[in-house]
């Protein structure tokens, strides 16, 4: 077994109060955790940014973790390895020794490993007579476990920020394209308008453009550029009005996409605001839709239901607040047990699709096709249903095919997950009153 007591550094390394406290943080783990080292250590290099280690050092922690004997790490077994600076430095790809001391430093300063110092400092294991570990000096491997769940909701949050990044830039790629192709096709119609003035503000906001974007850098810019393609398809849709004043708003939006399909014609994704989600629903800027609009559009109402659409036809996310009220299973696991934004959602959402088994690969293509927030609504929508659904993966996968046909639209689903909730708090309320 391993010693309960703490260990100071052997040699000139001096002791700190706050080796002291990371020493006993380290070994505080629950009873009864366990994780596969593997996918832990793949949770760690999804995370190596919050955790403040470099590539290198993780070389030297995957090296570390091929020196204990089990795939799983438990809590009730000794965790410490005890290797030889020649063998840890043949399984770290031949690193030099020095080097090794520096990223072996680096993985205990991060927290992800401690030194378990033997009175001479060398490495080894003190055996009993049975052939089990009485005592082993070397590195312990607790620090990984005992921070399991702090490392793995961290990898999620990167994940999902690198998904709502990615997205992000799709939606800034094509919003440029619209903004570009919107202004030649207006100059070469003569449309009224001071489009040099226009255009010399499109491309002072793409000078903005960082190159190392991130979601804080990326969001105002992506806003900005929305806005500057709003307000010159309202220009031209106002141009089309006073020419043609007897045509519908739709025979006028028809007219411009036939007259110049090459600026309209590819998908957009659809992370639009609460409020233009809103005002599109009910043609009323600002106004919230009632209850009772929203089951009109899902049960066949005025257009398919519920496949709100943006022009250039992928189905827009539907507010977080509705999803959420359909879907309330998901909060259990977001960041601190609950869930206050798109990101927070998407955190939530890539434990989920672990926990049912949904693979990485029909995820990302759920995303690609629906977009983010669809995607992400779709899972917590699978996850309310329980067990009514035998392969959640599988599942995914058919949504996914059925709306690149578009056959699937997800207001129904919601709808439905929505209806059902009421029912079960009438009859609740029906029971009480009884």
């Amino acid at each position: 077994m391993e010693s309960d007591y703490v260990t100071t550094p052997f040699g000139r390394r001096p002791m700190s109060l706050a080796m002291l406290l990371k020493q006993r943080r380290g070994e505080a783990i629950a009873a009864g955790t366990t994780r596969n080292k593997w996918k832990l250590f793949r949770s760690v290099c999804e995370a190596r940014a919050g955790l403040d280690v470099t590539d290198r050092a993780l070389t030297v922690l995957d090296a570390l973790l091929t020196f204990y004997p089990e795939d799983e790490l438990f809590s009730e077994k000794p965790l410490v390895v005890f290797p030889s600076n020649a063998q840890l430095s043949l399984r770290a790809r031949g690193m030099a020794a020095a080097t090794l001391r520096r990223h072996l430093a680096v993985l205990v300063e991060a927290g992800l490993i401690s030194r378990k110092d033997s009175p001479n400092g060398k490495r080894y294991v003190r055996r009993g007579r049975e052939g089990g570990i009485d005592e082993a000096y070397g590195f312990s491997l607790a620090p990984l476990l005992a921070r399991a769940g702090e490392i793995e909701t961290m990898a999620a949050r990167i994940a999902a920020d690198r998904q709502m990044l990615r997205g992000m830039k799709e939606r800034l790629t094509i919003c440029r394209r619209d903004i570009a192709k919107l202004i030649s096709a207006a100059i070469e119609e003569a449309v009224p308008g001071d489009w040099e003035r226009m255009s010399s503000m499109f491309q002072a906001i793409l000078q903005r453009i960082p190159r190392a974007a991130n979601l804080e850098n990326l969001t105002p810019i992506l806003e900005e550029l929305e806005a500057t393609r709003e307000n010159i398809v309202n220009l031209l849709e106002l141009h089309e009005k006073m020419r043609m004043p007897s045509t519908s708003e739709s025979q006028i939006e028809r007219h411009i996409q036939n007259s110049h399909p090459e600026s309209l014609s590819e998908s957009e994704p659809g992370l639009e605001t609460e409020q233009e989600e809103q005002a599109d629903r009910n043609h009323q800027p600002g106004t919230k839709p009632s209850k009772d609009s929203l089951e009109a559009q899902a049960d066949g109402g005025e257009g398919p239901p519920f496949a709100i659409r943006t022009r250039a036809g992928k189905p827009k996310s539907f507010p977080l607040a509705t999803v959420l009220q359909a879907c309330p299973d998901i909060a259990d696991y977001g960041p601190g047990g609950a869930i206050g934004s798109w990101r927070d959602l998407m955190t939530a959402v890539i434990v989920v699709r672990k926990m049912l088994h949904v693979s990485p690969s029909a995820y990302e293509q759920a995303c690609s096709v629906m977009g983010p927030e669809n995607a992400a609504t779709v899972m917590a929508c699978i996850l309310q249903r329980g067990g009514s659904i035998t392969s959640a993966g599988g599942y995914l996968r058919d949504l996914t095919r059925r709306t690149e046909r578009g056959e699937f639209a997800l207001g129904p689903m919601l709808m439905a997950l929505l209806r059902a909730k009421s029912s079960a708090e009438d009859d609740c309320k029906r029971i009480n009153v009884a």
